[in-house]
């Protein structure tokens, strides 16, 4: 297993759980942690960071819900291969769930968020 190194700075604003997401997030993408690379589990990873494990299990489920990681019983959390990745769907509810979190951290509500989308999406259709 390759070691995890992430990091939480308490200071930045942002929750927690975002912080680790978008830390192995990056690591994924750059090849830091490469197809086939097994996760810390939840417990092991959420003691090292001082953590809640319902932190790192939110984490854990966001990344399998944009097919970044694969959890099995037998196998434990697995950084996917890419060709599991390029689903438009998934790709999409990463996009969302990245700006769904900045909303939120910025304190707005669903329903301007929702219109922020929608003003966004009528510019881009017109381009």
């Amino acid at each position: 297993m390759t070691a995890l190194r992430v990091t939480i700075d308490a200071a930045s604003g942002l929750a927690p759980w975002r912080q680790i997401y978008d830390q192995i997030e990056r690591m994924i993408a750059g090849g830091t942690l490469a197809a086939g690379t097994r996760l810390p589990p939840i417990r092991q990873l959420a003691r090292d960071l001082g953590l809640a494990s319902g932190t790192v299990a939110r984490v854990y489920r966001e990344l399998e819900a944009v097919d970044l990681v694969t959890t099995a019983r037998a196998k434990g959390t697995v950084v996917t291969e890419p060709a599991e990745r390029n689903r438009p769907e998934a790709l999409l509810t990463a996009g969302a769930t990245r700006f769904a979190a900045f909303a939120h951290d910025l304190g707005v509500d669903v329903e301007a968020a929702v219109d922020a989308v929608r003003s966004a999406y009528a510019r881009v259709a017109d381009e």
